[in-house]
């Protein structure tokens, strides 16, 4: 499983010219899912993208946690992230999760952010989305699990 965190000042997303989810300041979390990801996966990738120190404080550009600064998150599916472009110039997607796998986990890893973080909000799995963000610094991470 991969996690690409971007920090942002606001994020959305749209489908078919509605908007479905709309956030302030916080995380934009984009989600990819491969064959052999399970619920540990999702379990440690939760935890580390609502505990990564990536805000200011007053002390340090990047001590607080999203949940240190009461930030949102919106979490969107994107199966490009687990693209295999080893070779050639065309990105291979045998390493993609299946959609039915894809799609279990996904709905886990919201989930279990909502346990822990009420200001969850999420793009339409499987859907052709178009994501509008303001990258804040920009700050952007990626996790494995």
């Amino acid at each position: 499983m991969r996690v690409l965190l971007q920090r942002v000042t606001e994020a959305s997303v749209t489908v078919e010219q509605l908007k479905v989810a709309e956030i302030g300041a916080g995380l934009l979390v984009f989600v990819g899912v491969e064959p052999k990801d399970t619920s540990v996966q999702v379990a440690k990738l939760v935890d580390k993208t609502l505990g990564l120190r990536i805000f200011a404080d007053t002390e340090k550009p990047m001590n607080c946690s999203v949940l240190d600064v009461a930030g949102e998150v919106l979490v969107v599916s994107q199966f490009t992230l687990a693209a295999d472009t080893r070779k050639g110039k065309r990105p291979g997607f045998s390493t993609a999760a299946p959609p039915a796998l894809a799609e279990q986990l996904f709905d886990e890893f919201v989930a279990s952010m909502r346990l822990s973080y009420s200001r969850v909000q999420q793009g339409v799995f499987g859907a052709d989305m178009q994501v509008a963000l303001v990258n804040d610094g920009p700050v952007t991470f990626v996790l494995d699990a």
